[in-house]
């Protein structure tokens, strides 16, 4: 039962998030590169902040938004 209900709760999750990829790529308006550039910035500041236990370095994560800099990635 427990099964059945996560499978169906991840299935209409994943749905919805496909749906919004779909749609903000073929959007007229879409800034996919501005996108992509997000998701990759957020990414890295994931990998940094899990490994910085391991590594002893003090991060701290860049959270401007690509290009409000001029060239994305906290430039």
């Amino acid at each position: 039962m427990w099964n059945t209900f996560t499978e169906a709760t991840v299935t209409i999750v994943l749905s919805i998030v496909g749906l919004a990829v779909v749609a903000t790529l073929v959007s007229k308006n879409a800034r996919t590169g501005s996108i992509i550039q997000s998701a990759a910035s957020g990414l890295g500041n994931d990998i940094a902040v899990a490994q910085s236990p391991v590594t002893g370095i003090n991060v701290t994560p860049n959270l401007s938004y690509p290009n409000s800099l001029g060239m994305g990635f906290g430039s």
